[in-house]
């Protein structure tokens, strides 16, 4: 969840305007699109906010898409370089750790929470919670509908990573063609499983495919897409939401204008605009994955304890003030006592373990 995607030894050219776009996207989940669960049945209006607070009402569940291409775009900007880094078991190693060093320990730490707070939910049972603990959670029915129902996107995205990682052991050749037959076979899951926006296992699996391969192929074609003009670019940005809102919150077709046409769009884009770096982008983007994981179960609270939010529009939009200043609170706190302590500990001690090893090989 973060283009901080680095592992192993090296410099790498941090995207921090890529980082500013995750945390944006992770706001458009959080609070334009489940903002509306904060809420009892029938009292949130979705016209709140005008046409781009109806789109994200609607359509806010895509910019987890926008993820899956970030997280393409970027794994490529980072492990495809000429080091050829992957291509070596220390470096698959090196890559793995990395991964758990990054999305497991806050993971881990909302599924213990989640399962202690939820605990009389029906769905949350012993199996369901095996499937999160081991992070595939995509593979088990109902997705999205259990403990924290966003990490679904977690584990599609450790399956697009094995993928990745495996190509990438096999060559750079083998990358891009890997990269060009796990897009077709997404574009092909999401034109046969009639709706996508429904919490499914082919959808979900689908959909990471599909956004995550076509950010790969973009970074290898960036070169040649850079010669775009920024007022085209715009306009495909632009073109691919249209066709998105054309084919309706839950078309086949939502995802293919987005994830082809707009994402991709949107992140050359990025990279060219300064404002996009500036510090407090930077700082959402940081905290993206804890506000993904954490916004969810504090609106399940008052969901299931309260049934919801009621009220006129002025108290519900102090409600959903209210909800982003506690989650940007609680993830600031979360990302600066938790998140980074456990991802530098545990890359810790995979380095003192690589320094015994060879240090007992030398002896």
């Amino acid at each position: 969840m973060t283009a901080q995607a680095t592992g192993g030894s090296g410099s790498i050219e941090r995207l921090a305007g890529l980082d500013a776009l995750r945390g944006i996207a992770a706001c458009v989940v959080a609070f334009g699109y489940h903002v509306k669960l904060f809420f009892a049945p029938g009292v949130f209006v979705p016209q709140w906010g005008g046409p781009l607070g109806t789109w994200m009402h609607e359509f806010g569940w895509t910019a987890v898409d926008l993820f899956f291409v970030l997280s393409g775009f970027v794994f490529a900007h980072v492990y495809l370089r000429e080091d050829g880094r992957l291509g070596s078991r220390g470096g698959q190693a090196e890559f793995w750790v990395a991964r758990v060093a990054r999305l497991y320990p806050l993971h881990l730490a909302m599924l213990l929470a989640t399962a202690w707070l939820f605990q009389a939910e029906p769905a949350n049972t012993a199996r369901a919670f095996a499937a999160h603990a081991v992070m595939l959670q995509a593979l088990y029915e109902p997705v999205s509908r259990t403990f924290v129902g966003p990490s679904w996107s977690l584990s599609v995205e450790v399956l697009c990573y094995a993928v990745f990682a495996a190509a990438a052991w096999a060559g750079a050749q083998a990358v891009r063609t890997a990269g060009w037959i796990a897009l077709g076979c997404g574009l092909v899951g999401i034109a046969t499983v009639g709706d996508v926006y429904e919490p499914s296992v082919a959808g979900y699996l689908s959909r990471g495919l599909t956004g995550f391969f076509a950010g790969q192929l973009l970074w290898h074609y960036r070169a040649a897409l850079q010669r775009i003009a920024t007022p085209a670019l715009i306009a495909a940005v632009a073109a691919g939401i249209a066709l998105s809102h054309a084919a309706g919150p839950r078309g086949t077709g939502a995802v293919p204008a987005l994830s082809l046409l707009a994402w991709p769009a949107l992140i050359l884009v990025t990279l060219r605009a300064r404002f996009m770096t500036a510090r407090p982008l930077v700082w959402l983007g940081d905290r993206s994955y804890a506000i993904y994981l954490l916004h969810m179960p504090m609106i399940d609270i008052v969901a299931f304890g309260a049934g919801g939010l009621r009220g006129d529009p002025l108290t519900m939009l102090g409600a959903q003030l209210g909800l982003v200043a506690v989650t940007l609170g609680a993830a600031d706190l979360v990302y600066r006592r938790f998140e980074l302590p456990a991802r530098r500990a545990i890359r810790s001690a995979w380095l003192r373990r690589g320094a015994k090893a060879v240090a007992v090989g030398a002896a």
